[in-house]
């Protein structure tokens, strides 16, 4: 049998989205977001994540996309409200109820080339977990949860107690600007990608919105343009994940740290103009690349 080539592991959301143009109720969080993105690529992929048996119809969604879902029991469903502005860089967002962590015992026998893990609220994937992955494949981390407190339902940030325990064990890491700030006590984005390499991560991964991202593999900075869409802004919802998604695969299938960079970029970019997950394909994303090099935001 092969081996499967990349598993996400986090929870299912329960979104309700809401922007100046409208609210609407959805399935959401980095497993929800990968997956609808991976699945437009071919590689082969697993989802693993838990859910309240009330919210299943959001696996049997996936599954009809011919995703493979394992789900694990939940006595509930993370719920989030996430509440954007005119400035689609920027959110906030409310807790109303959260799902049972991912344990060591539950993915013992799980195997694969690379793991994305998506936690959403710190307790939800916890080190040892992290560091029994690591044994078996590379790890990929959107560190976005575990900087995550909620307080009477409100979403504050908070630093990562244990980072320098885990970042060890993690091969990519995926950080906007304030998060890397959060982390590193650096607000300069070299700067901070140098620390966290210096923690042990082999590729950081820097977003940084309509400015574009940068890239740090311990030696070489990689510069990586956002692609300016063809329409409107519609959502950012899920834009990160979808350019991990992108970034995750081309990595895997051999491509350089700049080519994988420009294709997440490229993904991103679709995925910004319509509502919802990318359900765009791999030959779209390469037409952009290759019909608009010097369409970027400068």
């Amino acid at each position: 049998m092969d081996r499967t080539e990349l598993i996400c592991i986090g929870h299912i959301t329960h979104d309700k989205v809401v922007t100046p143009r409208s609210v609407v109720h959805m399935a959401g969080g980095t497993a929800f977001y990968f997956s609808n993105a991976v699945s437009r690529l071919d590689i082969r992929y697993k989802l693993i994540t838990a859910l309240a048996p009330v919210d299943m119809p959001f696996v049997f969604e996936l599954r009809e996309k011919h995703i493979d879902v394992a789900v694990l029991p939940s006595a509930h469903t993370v719920f989030f409200e996430n509440i954007y502005s005119g400035n689609q860089d920027h959110r906030t967002q409310r807790v109303a109820s959260q799902a049972d962590p991912f344990t060591v015992d539950q993915l013992k026998d799980v195997a694969a080339q690379v793991f994305h893990l998506g936690p959403l609220l710190a307790g939800d994937i916890p080190v040892d977990l992290i560091r029994a992955l690591a044994e078996k494949g590379k790890v990929s981390l959107d560190a976005q949860g575990y900087l995550r407190e909620v307080k009477n339902q409100n979403v504050l940030a908070i630093d990562w107690c244990e980072k320098r325990q885990a970042l060890q064990y993690i091969h990519t890491l995926k950080v906007n600007e304030s998060e890397m700030a959060v982390l590193t006590g650096q607000d300069e984005v070299r700067k901070g990608a140098k620390i966290l390499a210096e923690w042990g991560v082999k590729e950081v991964v820097i977003t940084l919105g309509s400015m574009g991202s940068v890239i740090y593999d311990g030696q070489n900075f990689f510069t990586i343009p956002a692609y300016i869409p063809t329409t409107s802004v519609v959502d950012a919802t899920g834009c990160g994940d979808t350019y991990m998604a992108g970034y995750l695969y081309q990595r895997i299938k051999g491509a350089s740290i700049q080519q994988a960079g420009e294709f997440a970029a490229a993904m991103a970019t679709l995925k910004i103009e319509g509502s919802g997950p990318f359900t765009g394909t791999k030959e779209e994303v390469f037409a952009l690349l290759s019909s608009r090099k010097d369409k970027v935001y400068r």
